[in-house]
């Protein structure tokens, strides 16, 4: 096997919002730190919004500040700072909907929808319920390999294979152009202190065709995971010893 090294790392604070790049990162015993720590929740509705059922989150971006608080910066350039009153107010503006932005550790067991068929947004919206502590669909990582990019460029060249696209917490860079991680189930990634536990497929929905800044809408997007790679890509992993990662990492196979 060729050599393994951390190509990116990404921190999504707030579900469905843009993440943002790192250098480095901590990882602690449930996930990225900061990572899908808060999400915007629908007040009428008391479901987390997601970009599944609502596509314009994926429009702004998050990052954590100095002091470890979630900021937004909406499309327009409007900035919201940490919880509270006038964040709330702000976003429920830009939504047009009542919302509140929250903490997961405060919604245990919270709730959000997704469409039966990924490539239709009149289709049935599913409601499922997502693990307590972060705002995360199944496990607390997500890891993907540049060698899986490949292989997706290969199926769809007209596509833009863009990371934002399927929100990765590490990407790992490798030779060849085949569907890598697949192979990793059950094992473990060791990168410096860290070992990081690689679980299970990550089953792909409508998110990954959405518009994003610099990226058209694309339904091929999913139509060919689904009929390629049984609509998965990437794969979920947790952390089983925590620490520190930085971009350049070597990765060992356990």
């Amino acid at each position: 096997m060729s050599e393994l090294r951390v190509q990116a790392l990404w921190r999504h604070p707030v579900k469905s919002l843009q993440g943002e790049p790192l250098e480095t990162a901590n990882f602690e015993e449930d996930g990225l730190v900061g990572d899908r720590r808060w999400g915007i929740r629908d007040e009428t509705t008391g479901k987390v919004l997601t970009g599944r059922r609502e596509p314009t989150l994926l429009l702004a971006r998050s990052r954590l500040d100095e002091s470890g608080h979630p900021e937004i910066t909406l499309p327009d350039g409007t900035v919201c700072n940490s919880l509270g009153a006038s964040t709330d107010e702000t976003l429920s503006d830009w939504l047009g909907r009542r919302v509140r932005l929250v903490e997961a550790a405060d919604q245990p067991g919270a709730t959000a929808e997704y469409f039966a068929d990924a490539t239709d947004d009149t289709s049935q919206a599913i409601e499922w319920t997502m693990p307590a502590g972060r705002f995360v669909d199944a496990l607390p990582l997500l890891v993907i390999t540049t060698a899986s990019r490949r292989a997706g460029e290969a199926l769809h060249p007209d596509g833009v294979w863009d990371m934002r696209r399927f929100r990765p917490n590490l990407v790992i860079d490798t030779e060849g152009s085949d569907w890598l991680e697949d192979t990793w189930a059950g094992r473990s990634l060791v990168i410096g202190y860290v070992a990081i536990g690689v679980r299970a497929r990550c089953e792909r929905c409508t998110m990954v065709t959405r518009p994003q800044p610099e990226l058209d809408r694309d339904l091929d997007m999913y139509r060919v995971l689904a009929r390629h790679h049984h609509g998965t890509f990437g794969m979920w992993c947790e952390v089983e010893s925590p620490g520190a990662i930085a971009v350049g990492d070597q990765v060992a196979l356990a």
